[in-house]
């Protein structure tokens, strides 16, 4: 250790403080950053996951990992059809404008007024400096009928209970839902 700290002393100041920038440098190149790409990943499913299909395509898989777990339900598949797709509500300024317009000769009065109305669409920017419409509601999609294949659909009182968890999720009437037995 001594013969080390002897040829460091040898080598004279400009190395020594070389040294020690290199180790700084090495310190800074090591430090963990933040990873901002899943937020982007989050933003970019946000936008894609509204697509008609793609919702659809959620709720047949979130319906079907459930009634997989359900006691004598067993393996499902399950297939939904949509009335509609859902919209999304756009913030819009509005402006009114009145005028009012009078005359008249001696003595009668005649009065007049316009008015004008003009939307204008409200636009926020995302992190990234892009303008988008600012959407204050999304209406969820609307659906018209449920099919449900599943294998302890042999037994009524599994597909009552089917049929019902869907007309509780989704708002479904009954006679929209089919239960079917798995073969």
């Amino acid at each position: 250790m001594k013969q080390w700290m002897d040829k460091v002393k040898s080598q004279g100041k400009d190395r020594i403080l070389i040294l020690v920038l290199l180790g700084v440098l090495l310190l800074v190149i090591a430090m963990p950053v933040e990873d901002h790409s899943g937020e982007q990943q989050e933003e970019m499913q946000t936008e894609q996951s509204f697509s008609p299909l793609t919702v659809r395509r959620q709720l047949e898989m979130q319906l079907q990992q459930v009634l997989s777990t359900v006691s004598g339900v067993g393996k499902t598949e399950v297939m939904i059809t949509l009335k509609s797709d859902g919209r999304r509500i756009v913030e819009k300024d509005m402006e009114l404008s009145e005028g009012k317009e009078e005359s008249g000769q001696e003595g009668s009065t005649v009065s007049s007024s316009q008015s004008d109305s003009s939307e204008s669409t409200v636009f926020q920017k995302d992190a990234q400096g892009n303008e988008m419409p600012y959407v204050s509601e999304t209406m969820e999609p609307e659906i018209a009928g449920v099919l449900i294949v599943a294998q302890g659909a042999g037994n009524l009182s599994t597909v009552a209970d089917i049929t019902e968890a869907v007309m509780a999720l989704f708002g479904v009437e009954a006679h929209k839902i089919k239960v079917m037995k798995m073969e």
